[in-house]
C-alpha cells in the first residue's frame, strides 16, 4: 500500500450534562406537592462547577490555538441538547465561548440525538426527530448546518449508518473496536455495510485513552505524559495511515483530570507538537470526508459503543433493572404520542429527559474492569438506588399521562 503523504488528525470533544433526578420515593407517587422530577439547584450547581474547571478554560486555550496556528489547527464537537439547555439556563457565558469557536472556522459542531438518548435501539422515528431538531438547533446557535454525526456514546450498527445517510449525514464517528476490524487498522476510512456515501471515521481508542484515562495515572509507566512522547507515538504510526481520531469526552480537561495534573499544559502544547513533523494536518471529519474517497467496507452487525472494555451495549442494558427500566420508558412513550396533540408538549420533554442514557449508566452494576468508572459518574449510592428513583419518577409520569384529557 502506498504511503500517504500526510495523515488527518481527528480530534473530536463530546459535550454533555443529563438532567438528574431529585430524591423521589415510593410515597411521592401520584402526591400533590410531590418533589420536581430533576434535581435543579444540583443540576445548576455541576454545571456550573464544570464550566467553572473546564468548559471556560478549556475554551479559551482552543480559541487561542485556532488563532495561533492560523487555520492548521482544527477540532470538531458533539453538544448534547441537554447540556446546551443548561448553559442557556445557567451559565450563558459558556454557550458564548463555543459561538466564539464557531467563529473561527476552524471548529465543526457534529450532530447527534438531543437528549443523548438510545432511541434509535427501540424507536426510529423518535431517534430521527432527536435528530433533526438537534441539527436544527446547532446551526441556530452556531451557524453551521451539521454534515457529520455522532450517535449517542458512539453507538453505531450498519443500520444506525443508514440511517445517518438516510438523513443526510456524509460521515458518522465510531469506536475502533477490536472485534470489528479483526486485525486492520483504525486508522482507515470505512464504509459501513450497506451504505452508499457515509464515512465511518473511527476512534483511536489507545491513543484517546491515553489522554482520557491514563495521563494523571501515576502508576502507569508512561506517567507523566508530555507533548513530545505523544507526539513520538503518532510519528511512529504505519505511513499509509490516513486518520487518526483522538476523540474524549471534553470534560476530561479539568473536570475529570484537574489542572493540576497538567492536562491544560498537555493540550495547549499537542498542536505544536504533532504539527513538528510536517506529516500531521489536523481536520475536521467533514473536512477528512473531502479528502479521502469511501474505504473498505466495514460489518457492524450488532450496535459497538466507546465504553467500557467491552465497547458494546451492556453499560446501559446488561441488567434485569436496566432492562425492566428501558422497556417501562418506551411504553411511556406510547402515552406521550397519545397525549401529542393536547397542548401538553412538556410531556414529552420530560420523556425525553428521562430517555437520557446517563439514568441507565447509573443502573449499571459491573464492578471489575469498569466499576469504578461508573461509580464516579453516578450520583447514587448503589445501581439500586438509581433504578428506584428512575422507576418512582417513571410510575408518576405514568398517572400524569393517563390523566391527562386526551385530544377530541
Amino acid at each position: 500500500m502506498k504511503a500517504s503523504q500526510e495523515t488527518s488528525l481527528v480530534l473530536y470533544f463530546q459535550v454533555h450534562q443529563p438532567y438528574r433526578l431529585q430524591p423521589f420515593s415510593y410515597f411521592d407517587i401520584g402526591q400533590k406537592g410531590a418533589p420536581d422530577y430533576f434535581d435543579e439547584e444540583e443540576n445548576k450547581r455541576i454545571l456550573q462547577r464544570v464550566a467553572e474547571k473546564c468548559y471556560l478554560p478549556t475554551t479559551a486555550i482552543l480559541q487561542r490555538l485556532c488563532e495561533e496556528h492560523e487555520g492548521r489547527f482544527r477540532c470538531a464537537f458533539s453538544i448534547s441538547g441537554t447540556a446546551l439547555s443548561q448553559f442557556e439556563s445557567w451559565s450563558p457565558e459558556t454557550l458564548q465561548a463555543f459561538r466564539a469557536l464557531a467563529a473561527t472556522g476552524c471548529v465543526e459542531f457534529l450532530t447527534e440525538t438531543s437528549h443523548h438518548s438510545l432511541t434509535v435501539l427501540e424507536n426510529e422515528g423518535e431517534f430521527l426527530a432527536q435528530v433533526a431538531g438537534h441539527s436544527e438547533r446547532i446551526e441556530r446557535l452556531f451557524g453551521q448546518r451539521p454534515t457529520s454525526f455522532r450517535n449517542t456514546e458512539l453507538i453505531t450498527s450498519n443500520r444506525i449508518a443508514q440511517l445517518a445517510e438516510e438523513a443526510g449525514y456524509s460521515a458518522i464517528l465510531m469506536e475502533g473496536a477490536d472485534q470489528l476490524l479483526e486485525g486492520r487498522s483504525a486508522h482507515r476510512v470505512y464504509s459501513p455495510v450497506g451504505t452508499g456515501k457515509i464515512r465511518a471515521l473511527l476512534r483511536s481508542y489507545r491513543l484517546s485513552d491515553d489522554i482520557a484515562f491514563r495521563f494523571s495515572d501515576r502508576n502507569w509507566p508512561d506517567w507523566p505524559l508530555s507533548t513530545e512522547r505523544f507526539a513520538s507515538w503518532l510519528d511512529a504510526l504505519p505511513g499509509e495511515d490516513e486518520c487518526v481520531g483522538l476523540f474524549m469526552d471534553f470534560e476530561t480537561f479539568g473536570e475529570h483530570q484537574w489542572e493540576e495534573t497538567g492536562i491544560l499544559r498537555f493540550l495547549a502544547e499537542l498542536p505544536a507538537a504533532a504539527l513538528a513533523s510536517g506529516r500531521f494536518r489536523f481536520r475536521t471529519p467533514a473536512q477528512v470526508v473531502e479528502k479521502h474517497k469511501p474505504g473498505p467496507e466495514l460489518n457492524i452487525p450488532s450496535p459497538v459503543s466507546w465504553a467500557d472494555a467491552e465497547r458494546d451495549l451492556t453499560a446501559w442494558l446488561d441488567n434485569s433493572m436496566q432492562q425492566a427500566a428501558h422497556s417501562t420508558l418506551f411504553e411511556l412513550l406510547k402515552l406521550v404520542e397519545l397525549n401529542g396533540a393536547s397542548g401538553e408538549a412538556q410531556f414529552l420533554e420530560t420523556w425525553r429527559r428521562l430517555s437520557t442514557s446517563d439514568h441507565f449508566y447509573y443502573m449499571c452494576t459491573k464492578f471489575f474492569s469498569d466499576g469504578d468508572v461508573h461509580k464516579y459518574f453516578s450520583p447514587f449510592a448503589t445501581p439500586h438506588d438509581a433504578y428506584i428513583t428512575w422507576m418512582n419518577v417513571a410510575q408518576d409520569f405514568r398517572r400524569r399521562l393517563t390523566a391527562a384529557p386526551l385530544p377530541v
